[in-house]
């Protein structure tokens, strides 16, 4: 059987008694090292990212490198219309006089992948 708590057993100028106490110290402890544990967790992860951040821009420079590279020669009388850019490919919309096309360029290696002509009914 549980040991029955005598209503004596309370601390003086508390409302606990002393195993409740211990019981309070040790909850308190515990949660501690848990919070400690969760900061070091944090600080750690932050800094994991941070330094994947440093690999990320280098590469993201070589890519933009590239990007800089990357040339479009235009037929004579054609001009830009929109461009957009998804999965390394950028799809780039070109207008003429009475003609219309649609390149997917690849931008890992600058080549024109596909050319739609776009015809009007």
């Amino acid at each position: 059987m549980a040991k029955s708590e005598n209503p004596s057993d309370v601390l003086p100028g508390t409302i606990f008694t002393l195993r409740q106490v211990q019981i309070m110290k040790v909850a308190v402890v515990v949660m501690g090292i848990i919070l400690i544990a969760g900061f070091a967790f944090v600080v750690s992860a932050l800094v994991y990212q941070s330094s994947q951040l440093g690999e990320s821009t280098s590469r993201s420079a070589t890519a933009r490198d590239k990007i800089q590279q990357l040339g479009l020669t235009l037929p004579g009388g054609m001009t830009l219309s929109h461009m957009a850019l998804g999965d390394n490919r950028l799809a780039v919309h070109l207008k003429g006089p009475g003609v219309q096309e649609i390149r997917i360029i690849d931008l890992g290696t600058g080549e024109v992948v596909t050319r739609i002509p776009v015809n009007s009914e």
